[in-house]
């Protein structure tokens, strides 16, 4: 509420707010806080540790997806085409009885996301275990 003072003529009101009371209320609760932070007992942040990576796979099959959704099967360097039909027969066979064996999806940027869901499917309904996608940074 606005003060009223008389000078001279007329009454004029005192347009300032008077600071007193907000210093005093933040007095107060700086001594508070004061007085609090030492009996505040520090929380114990239970982080995720970092383990050790799974084993390296013995064999890496890779599935290159070309710009035209032709597919290749690369096993050590060497590439054959194949057919969408037969990359799980294709895979199934390179695995052998190398139990620990990871496929490795490469499609061209341009290809259509469906074609790399696609093989992802076959993949997933034939059984292979450890399928990923390979991410390759163009500076």
């Amino acid at each position: 509420m606005a003060a009223v003072v008389s000078r001279g003529r007329g009454r004029r009101t005192i347009n300032e707010i008077n600071m007193v009371p907000f210093i005093d209320v933040m007095l107060v609760l700086l001594i508070i806080f004061m007085v609090t932070a030492p009996l505040i007992a520090p929380s114990v942040i239970d982080l995720p540790s970092v383990g050790k990576a799974a084993k390296q796979p013995d064999q890496v099959v890779q599935i290159i997806i070309g710009k035209d959704e032709s597919l290749q099967l690369k096993i050590k360097d060497q590439a054959s085409p194949l057919a969408l039909k037969e990359i799980a027969r294709a895979v199934k066979q390179a695995q052998g009885s190398i139990p620990n064996t990871a496929v490795i999806i490469s499609a061209d940027k341009n290809v259509k996301y469906e074609s790399v869901v696609r093989v992802m499917d076959t993949l997933q309904r034939a059984g292979v275990a450890r399928v990923g996608l390979s991410v390759q940074l163009v500076n």
